[in-house]
């Protein structure tokens, strides 16, 4: 089986910033026994800035992405430092994998990724993710590790993501009130779940319930089963992966879309936007049909053929993603023609549809 273990930062450090020495090796033995058993696991780990903010003795989480990047920069190396050691304990080899959006928007990095985890879990290495806090800005920043830990759930079509947490699963409600309950299973994935979901978690973390809806939604889609869980529990991981009913399980997709299309749907850089007309948006999301001219209101953006752009309805609200066939000053000469009249505006026709249907995906 293969598994994908996210560890955020409000599991791994305690109040004041410092490592909790003691989480991490639990965490550590517990993946070492798993893949003794046989599985193939990757840890994608939160706590470089709050292992630079301790370092520093720094209590309050900076809010400037130089003063990140720099605690990040200290503390990175701190954090592989100690896993290393505590995995070397139990005779395994680790791998540090230090990633950015751009390693998954662009679709040779993309592969490389998938290749590089594929060779590194046959080599029975553990690989130890996170993201690149010391070079990312906001245009190349993935933003949180839940979401991080979903795509690469989605890269090696992993069997299940466990993410540890502060609580004990998704409640149906703010976990605060007195009569909140813990959902134990969630069937089938709805953007309502989004509704429930709290803000941003501790002081030292960038994630909270949100983003771990948001991961739940890319596991959905790509066949990948999900469990939210209290990562204090005694030997959880292991309980997990045996079975046991712990937190919350979010359940795949029956019919989950293709690796290529999770890459367009969630991976890959949006380019531009077109608007279409409701006869449009019925044809996609009702009849399975390919995006024509004819149904294209208006577009906006700087895209090329190959690009990948967003497909919205009058209102607003995008419904789908794809890669289109023209560039946008094409689109915005035959927008709202016929495929007939392509040849006759452009003086060539390529494609009769501005996105085929095999490279569009439905958002809503």
């Amino acid at each position: 089986m293969r598994i994908v273990v996210k560890v955020g930062t409000s599991t791994l450090t305690y109040e004041n910033g410092q490592l909790n020495l003691e989480m991490m090796e639990k965490i550590s033995r517990q993946i070492s026994n798993l893949q003794n058993r046989g599985d193939k696991v990757i840890l994608v780990t939160s706590g470089a800035i709050g292992a630079g903010m301790g370092k520093l003795n720094i209590t309050k989480k900076p809010k400037t992405l130089p003063e990140k990047q720099s605690l990040a920069a200290i503390g990175q190396g701190l954090l592989i430092e100690l896993y290393e050691k505590f995995f070397n304990e139990y005779g395994k080899t680790t791998a540090q994998l230090l990633l950015t959006k751009d390693d998954f928007s662009i679709r040779d990095r993309y592969l490389n990724i998938s290749y590089t985890l594929s060779n590194l879990l046959k080599y029975n290495v553990v690989p130890i993710i996170n993201e690149n806090d010391t070079v990312t800005v906001d245009e190349i920043k993935i933003g949180d590790n839940d979401t991080l830990s979903a795509l690469v759930a989605s890269i090696i079509e992993a069997d299940l993501l466990i993410i540890l947490t502060d609580i004990d699963g998704l409640y149906d409600k703010d976990p605060k009130e007195p009569n909140a309950k813990l959902i134990d299973v969630v069937e089938e994935f709805s953007d309502k779940l989004f509704e429930i979901a709290g803000g941003t978690g501790t002081n030292f973390g960038t994630g909270g319930m949100y983003t771990k809806i948001q991961a739940a939604k890319i596991c959905y889609n790509s066949g990948v089963k999900m469990v939210i869980a209290n990562g204090k529990l005694d030997n959880v991981l292991n309980r997990i992966a045996n079975g046991e009913k712990i937190g919350t399980l979010f359940m795949p997709a029956q019919n989950p879309i293709s690796n290529r299309k999770v890459w367009i749907a969630f991976n890959a850089h949006l380019s531009g936007k077109l608007v279409i007309d409701d006869g449009a948006k019925q044809a996609i999301l009702n009849k399975g049909k390919s995006l024509l001219p004819s149904g294209i209101i208006s577009t906006s953006g700087e895209y090329s053929v190959g690009d990948c752009v967003s497909i919205v309805d009058i209102d607003g609200k995008e419904i789908a993603r794809g890669l289109i066939n023209y560039t946008i000053a094409e689109v915005d000469k035959i927008k709202g023609l016929k495929s007939t009249e392509i040849e006759k505006i452009l003086g060539y026709k390529n494609y009769d549809e501005i996105i085929h249907r095999d490279n569009l995906v439905v958002m809503s």
